[in-house]
């Protein structure tokens, strides 16, 4: 029990230090935080495998140094892991899962960025605004490393402000599209772990055959349309909705990739490096995205379902 332990503060410290330590390598290894947390809390059960993250955030705590908000993110990921663990445990559908633990974790989130504004005596916009442009900052230095060609990185730089304001503008999004993915990514990957060590790990059915509720797409619809609206509002939180819909019809995308990647039975090796090449390149990023959102009328992979709306 006790050894258990220390290798679950071990792998998940080790993991944060490569995060933190580690440029673009570091963004990566970040997504994978909650899966050592995940198999924690199934293996050693919910009260012992608590104490995994506990000592976890301690030591990322200490490591910081300082109450910020990258020590919120780190911690909301640690929650996502442990969050994850518990619903598996109740066996509900995937769909539950991924919104009951999205769910906890944003709002556990705003709670705790509503309280950091009251002790800092900042608004939560204030604080949003300089970690964005702190974060654009250490963005620049990294260009600057890598030998990014000076003429692009003035560019860049004039354009700062702009990025910044479209940044904060689209903050609830990215709150949402990033714990989203990385709920994705922990939940693929806890099936062959779990099922590696005999842990119980629900039935969600073949993933590849996932597809995203149809009347999601009057959402978009809605959004794409709001877009054009002259209230300033109205387009922000159209927007953000659009990016999170977004969000959702890349994983069915991505779910019909794999489909025929399993179909055609193409080599490993070739599907990672088409998967990393979705990841990299945006335009087959938006491919892919397009493929998860047409999917509703063009069923892609002839599954068996009724038609949709016209």
């Amino acid at each position: 029990m006790a050894k258990d332990i220390v290798n679950g503060v071990l792998i998940t410290g080790l993991i944060f230090f490569i995060s933190v330590f580690i440029p673009i390598l570091g963004f990566i290894g970040a997504l994978f935080i909650p899966l050592p947390i995940l198999f924690y809390r199934l293996k050693l059960g919910r009260h012992f495998g608590a104490i995994v993250p506990a000592v976890a955030g301690l030591l990322m705590a200490v490591v910081i140094g300082n109450v910020s908000l990258d020590l919120l993110f780190f911690a909301e990921l640690l929650l996502i892991g442990f969050i994850l663990g518990e619903l598996i445990r109740f066996n509900i559908s995937l769909e539950k899962t991924v919104a009951f633990t999205a769910g906890c974790a944003l709002g556990s989130g705003l709670m705790a960025l509503f309280l950091f504004s009251l002790v800092a005596g900042q608004g939560i916009f204030s604080i949003v605004t300089q970690y964005v442009a702190k974060n654009l900052e250490l963005t620049m230095v990294l260009y600057r490393q890598m030998g990014m060609p000076q003429e692009n990185i003035q560019l860049i730089t004039q354009s700062l402000d702009k990025i910044q304001a479209v940044l904060v503008s689209i903050i609830p999004a990215l709150m949402t599209m990033s714990t989203l993915l990385v709920i994705w990514i922990n939940v693929l990957l806890a099936k062959p772990l779990l099922g590696k060590k005999y842990l119980f790990y629900p039935d969600f059915g073949p993933l590849n055959r996932w597809k995203t509720p149809e009347p999601l797409v009057w959402g978009v619809i809605g959004c794409a349309v709001a877009l054009f609206l002259p209230v300033t509002t109205i387009r922000l939180i159209a927007l953000n909705g659009l990016l999170i819909l977004m969000t959702l019809y890349f994983f069915q995308g991505i779910a019909i990739v794999s489909f025929y990647f399993e179909k055609k039975r193409f080599p490993r090796i070739i599907r990672i490096f088409l998967y990393t090449l979705i990841a990299l390149q945006q335009l087959v990023l938006l491919a892919v995205i397009g493929l998860g959102f047409f999917d509703l009328w063009a069923n892609f992979r002839k599954l068996d379902r009724p038609a949709g709306p016209a």
